[in-house]
């Protein structure tokens, strides 16, 4: 009866360490109530240029919730964008809010919605990682790590 059960915990041991080891390579999901923030990244722009902030943020409540604001320790302004067409022409508009839908998910995304990043308070490069502070209109708040990359990486 030892013996098996020390196979057993060796073998539990093993399991658990290779779960662990699975985390590691599992993009990281930052969660505020019903909310979960994934794959949040900044395209670094050289010579003070704004920066641009993406993220995918998923509802698994029962109502839609929409972030309301933006706002980073890092950067001087944040502003929550949105890219319109019209016609031949592309324009960023200033939204006010963006609805992360009901049991769905908002993709803060290139050529949609996004985060400019205005004003860096300090030298910020790529590898770096700022704090994107997302808040929603159910009161939660979600203090999100946003991976710094270059502008030739997505």
């Amino acid at each position: 009866m030892t013996n098996n059960l020390k196979s057993l915990t060796v073998s539990l041991g093993c399991a658990l360490g290779m779960l662990g080891s699975l985390a590691a390579f599992a993009p990281a999901a930052y969660a505020a109530g019903t909310v979960t923030a994934q794959n949040a990244w900044v395209r670094w722009l050289p010579n003070d240029l704004p920066a641009a902030g993406y993220v995918t943020l998923k509802n698994d409540g029962d109502q839609p919730v929409d972030l309301v604001s933006v706002s980073s320790d890092a950067y001087g302004m944040v502003m929550l964008h949105q890219t319109v067409s019209n016609g031949s022409t592309q324009k960023m508009v200033m939204v006010h809010k963006a609805t992360v839908p009901a049991h769905g998910t908002l993709a803060i995304a290139p050529g949609g919605y996004h985060l400019m990043l205005e004003k860096a308070q300090h030298k910020i490069a790529p590898g770096d990682t700022v704090n994107v502070k997302l808040q929603f209109s159910d009161g939660e708040t979600l203090n999100t790590p946003f991976a710094v990359k270059p502008p030739s990486q997505q």
